[in-house]
């Protein structure tokens, strides 16, 4: 009696199944993945969570009567706190940043002061903007007609604030760490230990092992942007504008990008040292210049096109478009087209320059 073939699974599910397992039975890696992007977001959304504006604080030098009215000018305004000091205690004050400007009054006429001169340090974004205020309430106390009527209307909601800018920067980066470094230092200990050699040597296609990295970090995607933006919304109320499929669809398409980087990072690196140094070498530019935690619009223009060309600055815009603005998935297209070259390219490059020995 003739016993019927066992259907046994596709080879590239099996070897992503075994990817997977690895990944689970490694505590640091779920740590690195999961846990330590919210506590970054929850550490940073507090440390910039929207408050109050922080006052400006002038200096008046002396105790002269001239400088005692200039203070007491100055008392009433809501923007500033004003303190009387020495001219020591003001030329430290200012050198260590206790205060934004340094008001030196000369003597007075008809109860008024003559003059008034500012110091202030033209490098510090505080300084110019406490010289200005100091100038308006000295100007305004002592009677200047404002010949403008002016009103102002001070916005503070969600979708404007740091916290909003954070996270799908976070989730970006969540995406290059994951999946460079969880491939790059799995594929590095294979070739150590010699199992490559021997996955080289069996009827497997090799370019079946290769996209069993890339899919197994499919399986814990959801996880990995659910999380972050799961606790920016429980936490400070970040919303995603836009569709929560457009949303999937993108971190999908940058977890493939960086997936297939990952492997070609891995490529010809015989240590774990190696690799480590070709992942920080290949991020680097990307932590500093991609606008995970400030925009990228701070660099020079001239820089803003080699930037965008950047898979994480394209992730991060796709993500912010979706998540801030709103905007559908058709609007990212450019940004989208940059992250699929990365990833095919790399993968191309990685299955002809892979290492088996």
């Amino acid at each position: 009696m003739s016993r019927s073939p066992v259907s046994r699974p596709h080879p590239l599910i099996e070897l992503t199944r075994a990817r997977l397992l690895e990944f689970l039975r490694e505590p640091e890696a779920i740590f690195w993945v999961f846990v330590f992007p919210v506590l970054l977001a929850v550490a940073l959304g507090i440390a910039f969570r929207t408050k109050p504006v922080d006052k400006l604080h002038a200096a008046v030098v002396g105790t002269n009567p001239s400088a005692k009215r200039v203070a007491a000018l100055l008392a009433g305004s809501v923007d500033l706190t004003v303190a009387v000091v020495t001219p020591a205690e003001a030329a430290q004050a200012l050198r260590s940043g206790k205060v934004d400007v340094v008001v030196e009054s000369s003597a007075e006429r008809d109860g008024h002061p003559l003059a008034v001169t500012y110091r202030y340090d033209t490098t510090r974004p505080g300084g110019r903007a406490a010289r200005l205020a100091v100038d308006d309430a000295l100007q305004r106390t002592l009677g200047r007609p404002d010949r403008l009527d002016t009103r102002e209307e001070r916005v503070a909601q969600p979708g404007n604030r740091y916290i909003d800018f954070l996270i799908p920067g976070l989730v970006g980066l969540n995406l290059m760490g994951s999946g460079m470094w969880g491939l790059g230092f799995a594929v590095v200990q294979a070739r150590t230990r010699k199992l490559l050699k021997r996955f080289a040597a069996t009827p497997m296609r090799r370019s079946h092992y290769l996209l069993s990295f890339m899919f197994s970090r499919l399986v814990g995607l959801v996880l990995e942007v659910v999380v972050v933006v799961g606790f920016g919304w429980l936490l400070f109320g970040v919303a995603v504008r836009g569709a929560l499929l457009d949303v999937a669809v993108i971190s999908l398409i940058g977890a493939l990008t960086f997936a297939g980087i990952g492997l070609l990072v891995a490529a010809r690196p015989r240590t774990i040292e190696g690799v480590s140094g070709w992942m920080n070498l290949v991020q680097l530019p990307m932590w500093l210049l991609s606008g995970s935690f400030f925009s990228y619009e701070r660099f020079p223009a001239v820089a803003h096109p080699f930037i965008r060309a950047l898979p994480l600055t394209a992730l991060n815009d796709a993500l912010r478009a979706v998540i801030n603005d709103g905007a559908p998935l058709v609007a990212s297209w450019q940004a989208v087209g940059v992250m699929v070259l990365w990833g095919m390219a790399s993968f191309v490059l990685a299955l002809k320059l892979f290492r088996w020995q």
